[in-house]
């Protein structure tokens, strides 16, 4: 009986800067300034050094090069959640800022999960980033030491309501909040009723929360019933505690915490018959598509999401170095009046 001989694959060998710069015909050096970006070239010799890196398949070794020039091109992202759109778009942003730069996203999710978030954050600041930015100012005390005595430049994204570790890019969700509310009284709106979700993952509804209660205080008024859901927020969750807030008290508006719990109310409504804004006006947050392209445009508060995303790295790469003095840059936002409220 013949025996068939098993034949293993070749072992692949990895390609190395000297194979690229034998291909092409150049010194070692000069392949690795076109890698790093560095320094004047000749067009022509870097259309030859990227042809030979293409052709071979070739990948820097980002360590070795941090390791020895103390210089690390990365850039560390911690945002709390990729399903919902609002962080998509503070990314979208990011990547711009970034294009023509030598630097590199590295993007983690928390979860909503200030234990994940300080996990994240120790193997981020493990790789001696240029930078980090991180979602809001709430963190683990761990964190924040970490953040603080890190060295690198730091920016906390989408609020500026508290004092920043160094950089803070946003709004001040507490004045948006105060807006919403001036807005609706100036409306001739009278019973407010408030829908939202849980506010120990989201405090930045909790600030929008205590603007907009303030702004009815002043006029003489108060909000009449709340609906909280449990968990985060969502279409469905916004669509059942509507139902909930209309069982516990006869009111004129709803202001949600975000548009995904306003469209919700809206759905309720039209599966009640009810008409909007005669019979129950709807306001949320955020300015989100699919509260634009409603049969009603959605009456809401837009932030500057992809301005947020943009500022937070042109305030890193302007001063690489950390400096003495806080920075808070704010993005702003601007009432949509809509067609619910």
């Amino acid at each position: 009986m013949t025996k068939t001989k098993l034949r293993l694959p070749d072992r692949k060998i990895k390609v190395t800067l000297r194979d690229v710069a034998l291909r092409a015909d150049v010194s070692e050096s000069t392949v690795s300034r076109i890698m790093r970006d560095e320094g004047l070239v000749a067009e022509a010799t870097r259309a030859k050094v990227m042809e030979s890196v293409r052709a071979l398949g070739y990948v820097p070794n980002r360590i070795a090069g941090s390791l020895a020039s103390l210089d690390s091109h990365l850039l560390g992202v911690v945002v709390p959640s990729l399903s919902n759109i609002v962080f998509p778009e503070v990314l979208q942003g990011i990547n711009a800022a970034l294009r023509d730069s030598r630097y590199q996203a590295v993007i983690s999710v928390s979860d909503y999960d200030m234990d994940r978030e300080e996990t994240l954050v120790r193997g981020i600041l493990a790789w001696q980033p240029k930078a980090i930015l991180i979602t809001g100012f709430d963190h683990t005390l761990t964190t924040r030491r970490m953040l603080d005595q890190s060295g690198v430049r730091v920016v906390e994204m989408m609020e500026i309501d508290s004092a920043p570790i160094d950089v803070a890019v946003g709004m001040s969700h507490r004045k948006a909040g105060y807006a919403a509310g001036r807005h609706l009284v100036e409306r001739g709106y009278r019973r407010f009723g408030y829908v939202g979700h849980d506010w120990t993952s989201d405090r930045r509804a909790r600030h929008r929360y205590d603007g907009l209660s303030e702004a009815l205080s002043e006029a003489g008024l108060s909000i009449v019933a709340h609906a909280i859901a449990d968990g985060s927020s969502s279409v469905g969750a916004g669509k059942q505690q509507t139902a909930q807030l209309r069982a516990m008290a006869d009111v004129d508006v709803a202001v949600f915490s975000n548009d995904d719990m306003a469209v919700g109310g809206v759905f309720h409504c039209l599966e009640a018959g009810l008409s909007v804004p005669g019979q129950l006006a709807i306001f949320g947050f955020n300015g989100l598509e699919m509260g634009r392209e409603l049969p009603q445009p959605l009456s809401t508060i837009r932030s500057n999401r992809f301005l947020i995303g943009q500022k937070a790295i042109e305030a890193i790469l302007g001063v690489p170095e950390r400096p003495a003095t806080k920075t808070t840059i704010d993005t702003g936002f601007e009432i949509f009046p809509g067609a619910t409220a």
